[in-house]
């Protein structure tokens, strides 16, 4: 079954946030990763105020959703985001499809 990031982001510096953004994508493309939403237009309708950026992040399972979160290569690349942006990071399971 299909898993997801859900993630919400308020950058504090965007130059210093895009070495998170150039490291990433290594750990997404080893776990098989597919961005559905990055950065487009939001708005929050319920809840606290809308973050700076809204991303989701597509998996074929929650093991591997799970896996690439926790990799080596994440980490490293997270380590350049922790400073310069606030991250909340919710991994999801989907449901059975119809």
């Amino acid at each position: 079954m299909k898993a997801y990031w859900i993630a919400h982001v308020d950058i504090t510096d965007a130059d210093h946030y895009s070495q998170y953004t150039q490291r990433a994508p290594e750990a997404f493309a080893e776990f098989g990763a597919r961005f559905l939403a990055r950065g487009g237009r939001s708005e929050a309708m319920e809840g606290r105020t809308t973050p700076q950026r809204s991303v989701v992040i597509e998996f074929d399972s929650y093991e591997q959703a799970v896996a690439c979160y926790h990799s080596a290569a994440y980490q490293e690349a997270k380590s350049y985001r922790e400073e310069w942006a606030r991250a909340e990071i919710v991994i999801v399971e989907g449901v059975p499809p119809l």
